[in-house]
């Protein structure tokens, strides 16, 4: 490489880390013509995890994107050896993943159902196929399987080293034996690196480091959190039974994945609990290292191994391996600019997928970076879904036991992490749980997602969950709390939104700015908007709330918390005269949700919360117990309703009044899963399902949420104007609709494809059972023709796949439930 030469003074890009992720952003960027790149590798180019990877190239993966990019990585690795006269040892042989349970049948079922409309060929395939796929496979206990034709192998040393070749030959410079010693930074900007051998300037700086982008992060403050944890596989001898260009087997409710490769079997584990290492640091020499074997930690895996594959019992093992890799806490790697710092990025935590993501994963970035914004949605990904407190090690160590083995676990709907909990609470907590609260982790919060009844814990029973793709354990317990929200009143705990206080004499022309509806409204207003980018597409769905001349409130959703909060503050234009507080855990939120909402409050409060004293979409402060709170009438769950602001020490206080002169009023607790189930009957979007950077406002229905006509603030027009005036004259080619299915029993949660008069057409981005309404409802987007009426969508016939069965759905644009608002505004 080039590690004789004198570092250059400037960079455009400065990239850390030559791992493939490294190498492969390189490639992207100087394919982009951005030829002024630099990567600098501590050691030798693969020598931290790439070097060692099993080079797995699935295709299918969770996301229609994730699932882009992984395509676009096996497309890519297949054309590098003609590019780059490098040989990449890429081969499509296929994979064969069996199930030995109907739970996890019924998930590859829906896997298989997601794969049509992701554009991946995948096949079901009873016991028999997956034997004729896969000979040496012992058959006992098999319910069937999955076979993706198109997936495939490679070597992750040559795949690097050809990608390196290929951005050297169009003007990068790779350095190895360079170590970065720091970040240089300014006002708010990354201005380049420290290296032993000197420093450079760099406009542009990525943060590639694989297991050490955590103390990467840190030299220029910004949270990266990943962890190392071994990974085990070992390698047998040669073994006569094995054809070239098997496909893998994978056999996820044993762990195990088998590989053939030069006529041996790499037989790779993901063990349900696994052992994170690193926690005391990386030394110094690490390169090209082993760890230490573990047999007994691996034996459980061999066992199964060799009644899965008999034809191991009688094979050598020829090499026992451990070797580290990093994982993030939520199993879904890190990308993106990161939000403390400007100009600094990151790709790093790939979760052992980082052979078969670091193609897309490569061009998505260096896209991101040449443009200035990601080239599609990439929320899944982007690291602005990290919250600060899981950058800690202790949180970091305990997560990463657990998530390791997440890759190969039943992947079921709504299953919790158990690992690294209790730590972020709301005020409310200890009264929840003392309620009969299951809670589960959002965002690295605690919040009460059902709760058990006071006759079942009598009868000893726990609130814990019991996972299936069918009704699970709370599913009853969920449509009493539904029922209670819609016929009498339900209590909800929202403190875990996110609150910013923008305050200032510029606070109102910089909301407006930002804001695509008019928020110069009268002190005690709440506006529901958008923030859009300038192709239209939201980065924000939230509300509004002026507290005074000077004073805005917005609350945001908690998992885009970092992400809101980041948007604003980099949109705020450098002269106004304008702060933003984050006062998130200043204030806890309790939501009196139900036709007896009004009632129960009035029965606590002295202040007329008529509907002529108090309208919906108004806030003020009312009196309750000792103290003011500030009610705001507001609703994400389509009913009568106000969300009490209390401040954090009166917390309890409030809620044992109001819980108690509750019980008179039919007054139930309610969880996340009801919240969530009540807004899919009012048809309201959730952010990062629904609605996301590449969704135009108005296909997704919001239309009545921009203020086109709005007086444009001192800081220009609303970003997206344009976009949304262009779109709205061309006419938009896709709109956002509702489902609703015709039968009562299937269930349906997202990404269950879309057809309409017989063909795929879309996917669901949303789905949960609507209880009122007696069915599970849907939300997804369908193409449109532009020159005709947005009614003619309903015109067509609708049908939802749901584990390879259609099932008749119908379709609207309006709200199932309570079209007019009418209960929301009496």
């Amino acid at each position: 490489m080039s590690e004789e030469k004198d570092l250059p003074q400037y960079a455009r890009v400065v990239i850390i880390g030559g791992g493939i992720i490294g190498c492969s952003l390189a490639y992207h960027l100087t394919e982009l013509g951005w030829s002024d790149v630099v990567v600098l590798e501590r050691k030798q180019l693969t020598s931290g995890t790439t070097w060692h990877a099993a080079g797995l190239i699935a295709q299918l993966r969770a996301t229609r994107n994730m699932t882009r990019l992984a395509k676009y990585s096996a497309n890519l690795y297949g054309r590098l050896e003609v590019e780059t006269g490098m040989a990449t040892g890429y081969r499509q042989n296929g994979s064969v993943s069996v199930a030995l349970s109907a739970e996890r049948l019924e998930e590859f079922q829906r896997n298989v159902s997601m794969a049509r409309i992701f554009d991946v060929e995948a096949h079901m395939l009873t016991p028999d196929e997956c034997m004729e796929k896969y000979p040496l496979l012992n058959p006992e206990g098999v319910t069937g399987g999955v076979w993706i034709p198109q997936d495939g192998q490679g070597d992750p040393t040559n795949i690097t080293y050809a990608l390196a070749k290929g951005a050297r030959n169009r003007g990068a410079q790779v350095f190895e034996n360079t170590k970065v010693t720091g970040i240089l930074k300014n006002e708010g900007r990354v201005t380049g690196v420290m290296t032993e051998r000197g420093a450079i300037d760099a406009e542009v700086v990525v943060n590639c480091a694989g297991m050490w982008a955590r103390d990467v992060g840190e030299m220029a403050g910004v949270n990266v959190p990943v962890h190392a944890a071994e990974h085990f596989y070992v390698v047998t001898e040669g073994m006569d039974e094995l054809t070239r260009g098997m496909p893998t087997l994978r056999v996820p409710d044993e762990a195990a994945y088998y590989k053939e490769d030069a006529g041996k079997i790499l037989l790779g584990a993901f063990e349900p609990i696994a052992k994170p290492w690193g926690m005391e640091g990386i030394s110094e020499s690490f390169c090209f290292d082993e760890l230490p074997a573990d047999m007994d930690h691996f034996m459980p895996i061999l066992e199964k191994a060799i009644n899965r594959m008999p034809a191991l019992e009688t094979t050598g093992i020829a090499t026992w391996f451990n070797g580290p890799e990093s994982f993030t806490p939520d199993d879904r790697y890190l990308l993106g600019e990161a939000p403390e710092l400007d100009n600094f990025y990151v790709a790093a935590g790939f979760n052992s997928v980082g052979i078969q993501s670091a193609g897309g994963a490569g061009k998505a970035l260096a896209e991101w970076i040449v443009a200035g914004e990601p080239p599609f949605d990439l929320w899944d990904v982007d690291i602005r879904r990290m919250q600060p407190h899981q950058n800690t090690r202790q949180y970091l160590y305990e997560r990463t036991g657990e998530t390791l083995g997440l890759l190969y676990a039943d992947h079921f709907p709504y299953r919790q992490y158990a690992s690294a909990r209790g730590g972020r609470r709301t005020p409310f907590h200890n009264q929840l749980e003392k309620l009969g609260a299951c809670f589960g982790e959002y965002a690295g919060w605690e919040r009460a997602n059902w709760f058990l009844p006071k006759g079942e814990q009598a009868q000893g029973r726990k609130a814990e969950y019991e996972y299936s793709w069918k009704r699970q354990n709370w599913f009853e317990y969920a449509r009493q709390e539904h029922m209670a929200v819609r016929e009498k009143v339900g209590l909800f705990d929202l403190s875990t939104f996110a609150k910013f206080r923008v305050e200032g004499p510029d606070a109102e022309a910089v909301l407006q700015k930002v804001c695509a509806n008019d928020v110069a409204v009268e002190p005690g207003k709440i506006v529901y908007t958008q923030w859009l980018n300038h192709k239209g597409g939201i980065e924000a769905d939230l509300t509004v709330t002026r507290l005074s001349e000077t004073v805005f409130l917005i609350i945001t959703a908690p998992a885009v918390h970092v992400r809101d909060l980041t948007w604003l503050r980099r949109a705020m234009p450098p002269e106004a005269r304008c702060i933003v507080t984050d006062v998130t855990s200043g204030e806890a939120v309790l939501a009196v949700m139900g036709p007896n909402a009004r009632d129960l409050l009035q029965s606590l409060t002295r202040d007329d919360l008529s509907n002529e004293a108090f309208p919906f979409g108004t806030a003020r402060e009312i009196e309750i117990g000792h103290t003011k709170v500030r009610a705001h009438r507001v609703t994400y769950v389509g009913e009568l309703g106000w969300e009490l602001y209390i401040s954090a020490d009166f917390a309890h206080h409030i809620f044992e009044r109001v819980y108690q002169a509750g019980q008179s009023f039919g007054a139930r607790l309610a969880g996340m899963h009801v919240l969530d189930s009540c807004r899919m009957e009012k048809g309201y979007r959730h952010f990062g399902h629904d609605i996301s950077d590449e969704d135009h406002v108005l296909e997704a229905g919001l239309g009545f949420a921009v203020g086109l006509d709005k007086t444009p603030s001192k800081f220009g027009d609303f970003t997206g104007r344009e976009a949304v005036l262009r779109v709205k004259q061309e006419g938009i080619k896709r709109r956002l609709l509702q489902f609703k299915l015709a039968t009562p029993e299937p269930l349906l949660f997202h990404n269950e494809p879309i057809l309409s008069d017989g063909k795929f057409v879309g996917y669901l981005t949303s789905g949960n059972y609507g209880h009122h309404l007696g069915a599970s409802m849907g939300m997804g987007y369908v193409p449109r023709d532009p020159e005709a009426k947005v009614s003619a969508l309903l015109e067509k016939t609708y049908e939802i796949e749901v584990a390879g069965e259609r099932i008749p759905a119908i379709a609207s644009l309006r709200p199932f439930y309570d079209p007019k608002s009418e209960r929301v505004r009496s």
